[in-house]
Order: C-alpha cells, then structure tokens, then sequence
C-alpha cells in the first residue's frame, strides 16, 4: 500500500479520544527518534476494564491515526483483551497504512502495554510474563536512543514539561 485509506485519513483529520487525560491509572510513553514520533497514552481501569484511554502524539498522519484506532479499539476491554492487540489489528482496522508506516502503529502498541504496565505496578497487581518481557525489550531500545541522541532527548523532555 502506498497510500492512506480514507479510514486513516478520518483518525488524522479528526481524531478520537485525543488529550491529557487528568489523574490517568496508567501512562505508557513511547518514541521513535528516527522520525520523531512521540506517543503518551493513558489509560483509567475500573474492574479490570478500560473505561477511559487518551492519547497526544506528535507526529506523522499514520502516527496519529494509530493512536485514535488504538484508544477506540480497547476502550470497554479488559486489560486481558487489550493485550492481544498488535500491529497488524491496527493497520487492518486503519484499513492499511504504507508500508513505510507500519512502525507507527507499532509505537502506538508499545504505547498501550506500557500504560499498562505502568497500571498494574502502580496497583501491585500480576504483570504477565510476556508484557513484563516487552516492557524490558521498550526500556533497552528506550535506553539505547537516550544515550545516542541524548541531546534531542534532553531538549524533547523540556518541552513534554
């Protein structure tokens, strides 16, 4: 695919679910410093589902309209569901993103499951072995860009602030 579906192009002109939100139950942040993109979801858990899920993203038109499908995608679920969401189930629900873009939506799963993440530690509730594997494999590569560009990351947590 070369091009944005019209679905992709609705998420971007007019995006859902998109803000801060106050006093979230979980925040997961998640960058890409080789485009720029930058992604912070929260999330609000009653009972093991998902009431409420925002997003701010800065950043291309795929990296937006991932983070709107996302927020629509798992708002209701339980945190079990939410878990099973991956790339691929966002580019399909976008109807298709080119294939220089798919790592947008993989940024916008990475952001979800370290929103999680960040729920269940907050909580002291069980962190599934594989979501705990995950987060250690964000955290690395989160790392190993801070250390490259630490300048641009320096100057990229001053302006979030």
């Amino acid at each position: 695919m070369n091009s944005y579906s019209k679905k992709a192009i609705e998420h971007f002109k007019n995006p859902k679910n998109f803000g801060k939100m106050k006093s979230p139950d979980g925040i997961g942040k998640v960058g890409n410093i080789v485009c720029g993109d930058v992604m912070w979801l929260y999330i609000k858990v009653k009972k093991d589902i998902i009431t409420d899920i925002k997003f701010q993203t800065y950043g291309c038109l795929a990296a937006i309209a991932s983070s709107s499908a996302i927020t629509e995608m798992v708002k209701g679920k339980t945190i079990k569901q939410a878990l099973n969401l991956n790339r691929q189930k966002i580019v399909d629900n976008l109807g298709g993103l080119p294939a220089v873009k798919i790592h947008c939506s993989v940024l916008a799963v990475d952001a979800l499951l370290e929103a999680i993440y960040d729920y269940l530690l907050k909580n002291k509730l069980p962190v599934p072995a594989d979501l705990i594997r995950k987060h250690k494999q964000i955290e690395k590569e989160k790392k190993s860009i801070e250390k490259r560009y630490k300048n641009w990351t320096d100057l990229e947590e001053k302006l979030s602030h």
